[in-house]
């Protein structure tokens, strides 16, 4: 291997290179081609090299690239805020634009804490979120997020914010079922707040769908209605993170609709430009933005390259592409499709437990022994090994392995808005060979399809 000068994810791997890419598909320097089973980190969503989506690119740059916001404002931003006010629930009519989606929780959560300052109520600076999630990677996005093992290394830099167990069906934490639980793990936010004091308490953050610590875990009907009840008798506000699920990846533009509840906050960002160029954003509503409009008047929080033109531009014609070509709808249609082809696998395999999600944000959670739905050992590499081997086979997926307190193994199966189903028919055949071969190396080393033996 040549001397890199790149910091890549794993230091001393050898990656191949990728060097073209056309609808669901992506190609590396050899010619082989890869589906694009994960769109990437769950953000490609409309595919690679679409014509329109560099036609804006182009146009864009032709005028200006940069202007920085505290001297101009410009045509693209101002169309992408208004169309996002169009896209979105109930008031989230105001947009703030970051290049990321750590930034876009991160100045979710600085807002919040500004709203109630301007409101006079200086003390509400906390913000609670839910265990097995993850938020970013910035050390304040980081604060929020309750994904055990990327917290672990930066433990003393973080702010204590996860509070409540997570909607996890699969697993309930409190060993129930739904509906008979009775939504415990909604109303232990409320335990959370009393013991913390709603006083103190700015807003509660959350993954509408569990995505990279948990594997497209999905709440049951009721918990998010709840849940915003819960913050509204408190006076504390919702904030929403559709990075990952929101424009159209569940089948509704924002997966939150999915429960008919409308956030105070939202923050976004992968499938905003579907990966063609870094923009992020948090929605604000009217009435987190009065009491600011009537104060301060100024949102504290500054990024360079906020509100950037040619960003703007492309975010446009992205989401102007998935109108016109009905790809939420799509994404309803095909997901369902897809759903059903991996609950047909789930029954193939003893290593599959748990087959969840909406649309195309859909997850798979790989168990020791199913009865018990006991987790395989950290060690034993599940994830990594269904991820690297369905790689090998041409078909990309998207690690979600250590939400269960730093344990369990999960994949995303997130393809492009646009996939076919015959494309799904493939994709899902190179995932049945990937989990055979993976399951017969489990049991080659031990494994009796139950727990390892010994």
């Amino acid at each position: 291997m040549n001397r890199t000068y790149l910091i890549k994810p794993v230091l001393d791997y050898d990656y191949p290179t990728a060097v073209y890419g056309e609808g669901i598909y992506l190609y590396d320097h050899t010619g082989k081609q890869y589906i694009d089973g994960s769109s990437g980190a769950v953000t490609a969503s409309i595919g690679h090299r679409v014509k329109e989506v560099v036609e804006a690119m182009i146009a864009q740059a032709n005028q200006v690239s940069f202007t920085y916001r505290s001297q101009f404002t410009n045509e693209p931003a101002e169309k992408l805020a208004k169309k996002l006010s169009e896209w979105a629930p109930g008031d989230l009519n105001w947009s703030f634009f970051v290049n990321s989606g750590s930034e876009a929780t991160e100045t979710a959560m600085k807002i919040a804490i500004q709203y109630w300052q301007e409101r006079g109520y200086g003390r509400k600076n906390k913000v609670l979120s839910r265990w097995m999630s993850y938020h970013g990677i910035t050390l304040g996005a980081l604060s929020m997020s309750g994904h055990v093992l990327r917290r672990k290394r930066f433990i003393p830099l973080l702010e204590d914010f996860p509070s409540a167990s997570p909607p996890y069906c699969y697993r309930c934490p409190f060993n129930s079922t739904y509906p008979g639980c009775n939504l415990m793990c909604a109303k232990e936010l409320e335990t959370a707040i009393k013991r913390i004091g709603a006083e103190n308490i700015a807003a509660f953050i959350a993954e509408p769908i569990i995505g990279a610590s948990g594997g497209a875990v999905t709440p049951p009907d009721g918990y998010y209605q709840e849940i915003k009840a819960i913050c509204e008798r408190n006076e504390i506000l919702f904030i929403a993170d559709e990075v990952m699920t929101g424009i159209g990846r569940t089948g509704k533009r924002f997966a939150v609709e999915h429960w008919g509840v409308v956030p105070d906050l939202i923050a976004l960002g992968k499938g905003m430009s579907a990966g063609y160029t870094p923009i992020a954003a948090t929605l604000v509503s009217d009435r987190v933005m009065e009491p600011i409009l009537r104060g301060s008047k100024a949102i504290m929080a500054g990024h360079t390259y906020s509100a950037n033109p040619q960003s703007a531009a492309v975010s446009l014609a992205v989401l102007e592409y998935i109108e016109k070509h009905r790809l939420v709808e799509a994404a309803a249609e095909q997901g369902q499709y897809l759903m059903e082809k991996l609950q047909q696998l789930a029954n193939m395999f003893e290593m599959v437990g748990d087959v969840r999600g909406k649309g195309l944000l859909l997850g798979m959670e790989f168990v020791a022994d199913r009865l018990l739905k006991t987790p395989f050992h950290p060690e034993t590499d599940v994830t990594n090994r269904i991820v690297a081997r369905a790689f090998e086979k041409g078909l990309l997926v998207y690690p979600a392995a250590g939400g269960i307190d730093g344990a369990g193994d999960a994949v995303l199966i997130a393809p492009p808005l646009v996939i076919q189903k015959a494309e799904i028919d493939r994709l899902v055949s190179i995932l049945e060979d990937t989990i055979r071969e993976v399951e017969s190396e489990l049991r080659s080393e031990g494994w009796t399809g139950q727990l390892f033996a010994g």
